[in-house]
């Protein structure tokens, strides 16, 4: 049977997306002989070492692993997300320039929203493509069937162009951007045969072999073309986008590629929407994966379920921030994530992270194991932090949990840096875990 294991460097190149991303998953999950579970089926009927996985709205994916009996045995998860800051296409996206048009060509830019804290200037005068998820109708016979298509178009290429220095002398100083203005993609010349105000279905439906009327909808998003790269004078850390949170989904979904039959009841939870709060049905809000446990447990009585989350414990992985050699003044004084130094525990006293002091020392015990270093991160006293995947779990699951990542330069960039050597001594930690 082929492995479903695969290098870093594919998957982050195939995962340009949220949609593209678990797509790329669960053709793995099934290569290595896991099946599809749908929310529909009215009977799961999970066996002893069972290997399934769940896909909500085409955007997050849970895996699992069933223990030696289901109703009975506690979880051992890993959360992640699948989606990054970046931009999408508004709906009608095309704005037609005519001052830059001429002839039977058409200069086109698309209209975009902000998805998530993207850093803006780093997306400018870079090769750009369109990926997402097409939502088409096979026929027009009613009932209408829809079904959902994941693509990626590396032509045509855009490109988000910088003002020159010339036009704008304070361009060094700070100059703030407007998503509105600043940040649309320029699509180029575009045949009027092509059609001005409806480029971007077209290109669809030629990418997709079907005609534009049978695109009902979409959600495109723009992505860079330049594909994940070695760097670092012995070329041991990793430069692209979508590190944070693609790169822990990954170690994550190869840990439990790893596992074998067990105890206990193995998880690897993808989540989409945390980048912009996590509260939708796929986010980390709301009941899905309770729901998903709930139904792998489905012969255990309420107060067994309940007993099996008291006994469970979950690793919330989202990447950390490291400590940046020329902004070391940002960082909290003694704790320095370094790149290539291990796993980072997340602290916060304000409760940001869901960490504290049980639930990092199990962690550390479990890493310690394995011969895994451990980090730990906490902010600046002056500076608030953000939060992530943790904290929200728990609103849903009264489960044991800690807050981790590895650590990233340049998080919410176009691209980001991590180390390599972190990655792999992550996998080994979360084999470990579960």
């Amino acid at each position: 049977m082929a492995s479903g294991k695969t290098d870093i460097f594919d998957f982050m190149t195939a995962a340009v997306s949220n949609f593209n991303a678990v797509e790329t998953i669960a053709d793995l999950l099934r290569i290595e002989g896991f099946t599809e579970l749908r929310e529909s089926d009215f009977c799961w009927n999970v066996q002893p070492g069972g290997r399934h996985f769940v896909i909500k709205n085409d955007s997050a994916i849970f895996a699992f692993i069933a223990g030696e009996e289901p109703a009975a045995s506690p979880f051992r998860l890993i959360a992640a997300h699948s989606d990054s800051p970046g931009f999408r296409l508004k709906p009608n996206p095309e704005m037609p320039v005519g001052a830059c048009s001429g002839g039977a060509d058409l200069m086109v830019k698309l209209n975009v929203e902000k998805y998530g804290g993207v850093i803006l200037s780093s997306w400018m005068d870079r090769p750009l493509g369109l990926c997402g998820r097409v939502i088409v109708c096979p026929d027009f016979d009613f009932p209408l069937e829809l079904e959902s298509r994941i693509v990626r178009l590396d032509e045509p290429r855009l490109v988000i162009p910088r003002l020159a220095i010339h036009f704008n002398r304070a361009v060094n100083e700070g100059v703030p951007l407007s998503v509105q203005k600043d940040m649309l993609p320029i699509l180029g010349y575009v045949s009027k045969t092509l059609g001005g105000k409806d480029a971007v279905r077209n290109l669809l439906a030629n990418h997709l072999e079907i005609d534009p009327e049978q695109i009902i909808d979409f959600d495109i998003t723009l992505y860079d073309l330049q594909g994940p790269e070695r760097i670092g004078a012995d070329s041991s850390w990793i430069n692209c986008g979508r590190l944070d949170d693609l790169a822990m989904a990954w170690c994550a979904i190869q840990a439990l590629l790893e596992a074998g039959e067990g105890e206990n009841t193995r998880v690897a939870a993808i989540f989409d929407n945390e980048e912009t709060g996590s509260a939708t049905r796929q986010g980390a809000h709301s009941p899905v994966l309770r729901n998903i446990l709930r139904r792998i447990a489905a012969e255990a009585t309420d107060e067994q379920f309940l007993a099996l989350l008291a006994r469970s414990f979950f690793i919330s992985a989202d990447c950390a921030h490291a400590a940046h050699p020329n902004y070391l003044e940002k960082m909290d004084p003694v704790n320095l994530p370094r790149l290539g130094a291990g796993p980072v525990i997340k602290v916060n006293a304000n409760c940001k992270y869901m960490t504290d002091a049980l639930s990092a020392a199990r962690f550390k015990q479990i890493c310690a194991m394995v011969d895994v270093p451990v980090q730990e991160f906490v902010n600046h006293s002056d500076s608030p932090g953000g939060s992530t995947l943790g904290n929200i779990l728990t609103s849903t699951l009264d489960i044991d949990g800690v807050d981790m990542g590895i650590a990233l330069w340049s998080m919410h960039s176009a691209r980001e840096t991590a180390s390599l050597t972190d990655i792999a001594l992550t996998i080994r930690a979360f084999s470990a875990a579960l």
